[in-house]
């Protein structure tokens, strides 16, 4: 039974966009702690704040856009348990790609560190604040622990639809008509 509704362009992009930037700043993050402290690494850190603060500004989008929109309707009909599953992992993906970026700014102001993108300053460095700085960096570790799994869920669901269900919702991500409304 195909219940499919297309989705908008916007959502389509956002959807994108926000998941190269979250994967790649999780993969980047990943690979920036195990490099020593270097002048290097700052720059390679300016770099991935950059990309968080993007991701944020994109997230905030999305969850405008998610809030007016809804979550995308399931195509085709799922045990109960797979529709928690998804509602739940999306509800994750949503809330991690505003996490993410905001325990990062903490860690970075909490450290006396500027924000900014690309050399634009957005937040200048000020004084050391220990506890935002610990609790940023707990949560950021936390929550790339946690983004990573509903990533890998989220994938999981993905590849379940295309290759077990075939019901289209990979088609329909990709901004293809499918299904009858």
């Amino acid at each position: 039974m195909s219940r499919a509704i297309s989705l908008s362009k916007l959502t389509i992009r956002l959807h994108w966009l926000i998941a190269v930037g979250m994967i790649g700043s999780l993969a980047f993050g990943i690979y920036l702690d195990e490099f020593a402290a270097s002048a290097n690494k700052g720059s390679l850190i300016g770099l991935h704040k950059s990309v968080g603060v993007i991701v944020l500004l994109l997230a905030l989008v999305r969850l405008i856009n998610t809030a007016k929109q809804g979550l995308p309707t399931p195509i085709s009909e799922s045990a109960a348990w797979q529709l928690s599953a998804a509602k739940v992992t999306h509800i994750l993906l949503l809330a991690g790609t505003l996490f993410m970026p905001i325990s990062g700014v903490m860690m970075s102001v909490g450290g006396g560190y500027p924000v900014g993108v690309f050399g634009l300053p957005l937040i200048p460095a000020g004084e050391e604040n220990e506890m935002l700085s610990q609790i940023g960096h707990t949560m950021h570790g936390v929550g790339a622990n946690i983004m990573i799994a509903a990533v890998l869920l989220h994938v999981a669901g993905a590849v379940k639809h295309s290759l077990i269900d075939k019901d289209g919702t990979m088609a329909r991500m990709l901004g293809k008509q499918i299904g009858n409304s």
